[in-house]
C-alpha cells in the first residue's frame, strides 16, 4: 500500500537530519514519500530535504503554523492512502518502524489511527525514561484496538473515554479516506487527541502498535517545562473541560507526592550513586510542573498578554 511520511519542521538541527535518515531508510512492501513541511528554518533544516529522492519540501511562514492546520496541510499534499506522522525530533529506532505503524490497517478495515511507542532518547533523565516506559507498558498491557463499544459510558465516564482517545502524532499514522471527512482541528495543542475524540464518535477504531517504536523525549529546563505543562493543561481544559490541576490543595497534594514517589524512587534504584543531580533537581522540574498545569487549568482567567506570555507555542512561533 502506498504511503506518506509527513514530518513538520523548524529549525531541526543535526537530530532532524538522524530522523529524515532513518525515515527514508524503512522498509516497507511498497514505495513510500516523505513530505516536510517546514515553517521559517534558519539553520539549514529545510535546505537539507533539497534533491533528495523520495522527499518533497513545502514552506511556510512561520506565523502560519499550527499542530492541526499545518498537519492537515501536509496530508493534502501527501499521495498515500495512509499517513504516518512524526515529529522532527522523533527518531525511528529501527527500518521496520513504518511498517510496523502501517500494519494494523491492513488487518481491520475499521482502523482509522495508529500510534506507536516513545521511548527516551540516549543520555535522557533516568525520571523521563522510567515515565515512558511506565506509561508504554501500561498500553501495551491493554488491548491493542479500541472502539466505543459502550456508547452510555462513553458518555458517563469522562476518564475512560479521556483513556481510549489517547493518540500521539509524535508518531501516529492515519487512514486517509477518514481524514478526508475528519481533518484535524484548527488548534495550536493537542490536536492529536480532539482528532482521537472525533473518530471514535464517529465509530471508527483506534490502534496501537507496540513495536513501532521512535526515541522522543525533551531534556526541558525550568521554564521550557512550566510552559510546556501550560500548553498542555490549557489544550485539555477547551477540549472537555478537563482540569490538571483544578485547585491550589490539588497543586499543594500533587506537587508534595509526585517529590515523595521520586525520592523513594531515587533511593530504592540506587540513583543517588548513580545520578545524584537528576535525583536532587528532579523536585524542581516537579514543581514547574505543578505551576505550568495550575495556571493552564485556569488560562481563561488570565489576561491575553500572560496567556502569551506562558505559553511555549506561542513563544516557538514568534522565533
Amino acid at each position: 500500500m502506498w504511503a506518506s511520511v509527513v514530518i513538520p519542521t523548524k529549525n531541526g538541527g543535526a537530530l532532524f537530519r538522524r530522523v529524515l535518515d532513518g525515515v527514508r531508510a524503512q522498509e516497507t512492501r511498497a514505495p513510500f514519500e516523505v513530505v516536510v513541511i517546514d515553517s521559517g528554518s534558519a539553520d539549514g533544516t529545510a535546505e537539507a530535504c533539497e534533491g533528495l529522492e523520495g522527499v518533497r519540501l513545502h514552506r511556510i511562514p512561520p506565523q502560519d503554523f499550527g499542530h492541526g492546520r499545518t498537519r492537515n496541510l501536509g496530508i493534502s499534499l501527501a499521495r498515500g492512502a495512509f499517513v504516518a506522522l512524526i515529529t522532527q525530533d522523533a527518531l525511528p529506532a529501527d527500518s521496520r518502524w513504518l511498517a510496523e505503524l502501517l500494519a494494523p490497517f491492513e488487518a481491520d478495515p475499521s482502523i482509522a489511527g495508529v500510534f506507536g511507542r516513545h521511548a527516551a532518547h540516549a543520555g535522557a533523565d533516568p525520571f523521563t525514561r522510567r515515565d515512558l516506559d511506565t506509561f508504554f507498558d501500561g498500553l501495551a498491557a491493554g488491548p491493542a484496538v479500541v472502539r466505543v463499544d459502550d456508547p452510555g459510558r462513553w458518555r458517563a465516564d469522562a476518564a475512560w473515554r479521556r483513556r481510549l482517545a489517547y493518540f500521539s502524532n509524535n508518531n501516529s499514522a492515519l487512514r486517509r479516506s477518514v481524514w478526508e471527512r475528519i481533518p484535524f482541528p484548527d488548534v495550536e495543542f493537542a490536536e492529536d487527541q480532539a482528532w482521537a475524540l472525533r473518530v471514535l464518535e464517529a465509530g471508527h477504531a483506534k490502534a496501537y502498535a507496540d513495536r513501532a517504536l521512535v526515541f522522543h523525549s525533551h531534556a526541558y529546563g525550568f521554564s521550557e517545562r512550566l510552559t510546556r505543562c501550560f500548553d498542555e493543561a490549557a489544550a485539555l481544559c477547551a477540549l472537555d473541560g478537563r482540569k490538571l490541576c483544578p485547585t491550589p490543595l490539588h497543586f499543594l497534594t500533587g506537587l508534595g507526592g509526585r517529590i515523595v514517589l521520586d525520592q523513594l524512587y531515587a533511593l530504592r534504584s540506587g540513583l543517588y550513586a548513580r545520578d545524584p543531580r537528576a535525583a536532587l533537581i528532579r523536585p524542581a522540574d516537579t514543581l514547574a510542573r505543578q505551576i505550568g498545569y495550575l495556571l493552564g487549568s485556569h488560562a481563561g482567567l488570565l489576561p491575553a498578554r500572560w496567556r502569551r506570555g506562558l505559553s511555549r507555542e506561542a513563544t516557538l512561533k514568534s522565533v
